[in-house]
């Protein structure tokens, strides 16, 4: 791993599952940092200065020195690229890099706008249709539970960047009212990633099925 002398700096809010996966890779890969919380009430998010660091004025940003990261795959890459030295969290492999892309489509699609957007109406009342994409989650959840009943980790046998971008909000999912007792496969998964040295908890809320 590259030595760094400065914490790295990562904007976030506590309740994003964008802001942790973009936390646990730091950890992960034992990087220090510095947690900058974005008051969204506020709306931090959309000031000026905020806007210079991330022009659709969203968590999380990450700042590493002279270099500004947004969008929270992008900076799963950045990090596994530039710290990972060894590339186990980014193999380099054409068709491992493959199969941990198509795992980061599936968390910024399947699982933003089905498990995470399920949470999103109890933690912050947004306004999806709450059966539509509970419906989409469980979708999801059988896909996920057939590919992990054949494998460890989402792109194969060691957790990569994939396992971190699609971890927060499959653990939340009981906040949206997505039950994951039918996915045996699924809750090993995540126990497997929860056991890796350098873990940090997503932030819980008592809502939904987590009530």
């Amino acid at each position: 791993m590259t030595a760094t002398r400065l914490p790295l700096k990562l904007y976030r809010h506590a309740l994003s599952g964008h802001s942790h996966r973009a936390q646990l890779a730091l950890s992960l890969l034992g990087l220090p940092y510095e947690l900058i919380d974005v008051d969204l009430k506020a709306g931090e998010h959309k000031k000026p200065e905020y806007l210079a660091l991330h022009p659709f004025g969203q968590v999380p940003v990450l700042v590493d020195g002279d270099t500004t990261v947004f969008d929270s795959n992008a900076i799963l890459v950045y990090l596994a690229t530039k710290y990972d030295a060894d590339r186990r969290w980014l193999p380099q492999g054409p068709k491992s890099q493959a199969d941990v892309q198509a795992w980061l489509s599936v968390a910024a699609g399947q699982i933003a706008f089905g498990p995470g957007a399920a949470r999103l109406i109890n933690v912050f009342g947004a306004k999806y249709n709450a059966e539509d994409v509970i419906a989409r989650s469980h979708a999801l959840l059988k896909v996920m539970e057939a590919q992990l009943g054949a494998r460890a980790f989402l792109a194969g046998g060691a957790a990569t960047v994939a396992d971190i971008a699609g971890y927060s909000y499959i653990s939340a999912a009981p906040e949206g009212n997505v039950d994951l007792t039918p996915y045996p496969a699924v809750r090993a998964w995540l126990a497997r990633i929860e056991a890796l040295p350098g873990f940090v908890p997503f932030t819980k809320t008592a809502v939904g099925l987590a009530a």
